[in-house]
């Protein structure tokens, strides 16, 4: 049974992945570091409530609480929770304390950037959930960015060994979201994440190999990189107008060759 640690956040959708690894049978949750989130104030800089942008976010954290929030109460904590500043996880108590624990992996998901020695002493053992398909989005918010910009192909998930870069990491394996008639964006994001979830368990149950995966021969691409700065008022409101312009209907119709049009790496080992 693999002895695993996780580094996450500490929103209701990382309190609902680090509950449901710790449950999996096969799983040794030996210790998550929950850092505290960034405040909406911080995130958006400034403090209007009813700035679009806020609105966004109050909205999504409201859907999480629909969607996880009954687990993430109900259930038992079994994933032996340490909570810290956001940031300290590569303040070097934390990575020598990490390093101590001996985990046989190292789980990241919604953590601050690693910068410290966790990445070479963990090679090939520390498996970062990036919420977006590398290469075509990296950064930030990678999966709000494809709705913006009318590209529902890209919102998806991407399990990848951490390294140095800005999700480059070798890839182990790729999630598209499932997206149906009538979703919102938080609907589709929520759903990632619990199909993601699952994956994660089979991705440490089975073991993440030492891939080498990339992209082959999609279609003509520019790669995408978003910071937090990117994030404005007119980015929102692009968004849920391509929502009320028939986004989501249009893709379905095209979604078959839009998708094999830019193809992502499914590992047969980790398919449902």
């Amino acid at each position: 049974m693999p002895r695993v640690i996780l580094l996450t956040g500490s929103e209701i959708r990382h309190a609902f992945f680090r509950k449901f690894l710790a449950k999996l049978p096969d799983i040794n949750l030996v210790r998550t570091y929950c850092e505290t989130p960034i405040s909406i104030e911080v995130l958006i800089k400034g403090e209007d409530k009813k700035d679009l942008r806020s609105l966004h976010l109050q909205a999504r954290t409201q859907a999480e609480e629909d969607f996880f929030g009954l687990f993430v109460k109900s259930s038992e904590d079994l994933s032996n929770p340490k909570s810290i500043e956001r940031g300290s996880i590569n303040d070097e108590g934390y990575v020598q304390e990490i390093i101590d624990l001996n985990p046989d992996y190292l789980v990241a998901y919604g953590c601050s950037i690693i910068k410290s020695d966790l990445i070479k002493y963990f090679e090939g053992r520390f498996v970062n959930l990036h919420l977006g398909l590398s290469p075509y989005y990296r950064g930030a918010a990678t999966n709000f960015w494809p709705l913006v910009n009318n590209e529902p192909q890209f919102v998806g998930a991407t399990f990848m060994h951490l390294d140095a870069g800005i999700d480059t990491g070798k890839i182990i394996h790729q999630l598209r979201a499932k997206i149906v008639p009538f979703d919102t964006v938080h609907t589709i994001g929520n759903r990632l994440i619990k199909d993601a979830c699952e994956v994660m368990g089979r991705i440490l149950t089975k073991g993440p190999g030492n891939q080498a995966f990339s992209i082959s021969n999609p279609t003509s691409f520019v790669e995408k990189v978003y910071r937090n700065k990117d994030y404005t008022e007119e980015s929102v409101r692009k968004l849920y107008d391509n929502f009320n312009q028939g986004m989501i209907e249009a893709y379905l119709r095209d979604a078959v060759a839009l998708n094999s049009s830019y193809p992502i790496i499914e590992n047969p080992l980790f398919l449902s």
